[in-house]
């Protein structure tokens, strides 16, 4: 029954997160974003809201260790997984903008995270607090900028991201049924996934990284994909990155200030391991740009990402074994 939660969970967060981005995506137009911007707040924000639910009903019911390893191994599997898939479909231009702000601001809050559970063992309300408001400023910051770049979107196709024209009663729908399925969907993943870690010992910490962060991930990998096949590549960057940025500002933030992460003693080591993991995946797209055809993640890159996403999971096997 725990295998038929996890799958129905997964199913609803998939569903959930495909409403949600094509909501988001309507209502952003209104405010004539470019494609980076919308990628890096409002579809990021759409296809980061499993990882925010999971996280939040973990924390409620008392596992806020699972949202720790949620956020953490999400933020790895969006670059090594969905970063390292889309850039085998087709590459990807980085712009140097990229790297002069928004790159920089997924590296300062992952290598900040760390020295929070490096030097406190957890995260308590306060630093949560001081998260989520380096997230509100982040987006201040990007949504002054874009108005003063006046950049206006262009419409995309219905396969994609869903085009423009849709009523506002049609917009409200897919936002109810987005949330609802979200919710319903971290409820039941949540569920199955700690029964299952019972039951076969296996560590909450490893369930978390792997299953549940790769089940959280699948909207970010379905929106990318979609994007990739597209040419909307600049959407797909900003979803990728922003998601990141979404997951270690609200997405943590968020779950401290409902329930402060502790970590033991016994298993800091792991959790620090897999954050530098994170940051490790975070920090490598910069030398990867540099190489041979500058500022572009060609297939070769992607396949690097993919790899080494699947030397880190088979680690974690390996490990636990």
């Amino acid at each position: 029954m725990n295998i038929v939660y996890i799958l129905s969970g997964l199913a609803l967060l998939v569903v959930g997160g495909e409403f949600l981005v094509r909501s988001s995506v309507a209502l952003s137009r209104k405010f004539h974003l470019s494609r980076m911007i919308i990628g890096l707040t409002v579809v990021s924000f759409a296809t980061s809201a499993p990882e925010l639910f999971v996280s939040i009903q973990a924390a409620i019911d008392g596992y806020p260790y699972i949202a720790l390893g949620n956020v953490v191994g999400s933020n790895i599997a969006n670059i090594g997984l969905v970063l390292g898939i889309t850039a085998v479909i087709s590459p990807l231009f980085l712009d140097r903008e990229f790297y002069k702000f928004n790159w920089p601001v997924m590296m300062a809050l992952s290598i900040g995270m760390y020295f929070l559970l490096k030097f406190g063992s957890g995260i308590n309300r306060l630093e949560g607090i001081g998260l989520l408001l380096s997230l509100l400023i982040y987006l201040w910051v990007l949504i002054v900028k874009a108005r003063r770049n006046k950049k206006v979107v262009k419409s995309v196709d219905s396969d994609g991201i869903e085009e423009v024209i849709a009523s506002n009663f049609k917009i409200v729908i897919w936002l109810l049924i987005g949330g609802g399925a979200l919710w319903a969907g971290s409820e039941l993943l949540v569920s199955g996934a700690v029964n299952i870690a019972r039951l076969l010992g296996v560590s909450n910490r490893m369930i978390a990284v792997t299953m549940i962060a790769i089940g959280t991930s699948v909207p970010e990998l379905a929106a990318s994909v979609v994007a990739a096949f597209k040419h909307e590549k600049a959407l797909l960057i900003g979803n990728v990155i922003g998601s990141n940025i979404f997951n270690l500002g609200s997405v943590i933030g968020i779950t401290a200030i409902i329930h402060p992460i502790n970590v033991l003693d016994s298993g800091i080591s792991l959790v620090l391991n897999d954050m530098l993991w994170m940051i490790g995946f975070s920090a490598i797209i910069f030398p990867l740009a540099l190489l041979p055809k500058k500022f572009i993640l060609t297939k070769y890159k992607g396949l690097f990402l993919f790899i080494a996403y699947s030397i880190f999971i088979g680690l974690i096997f390996v490990n636990f074994n």
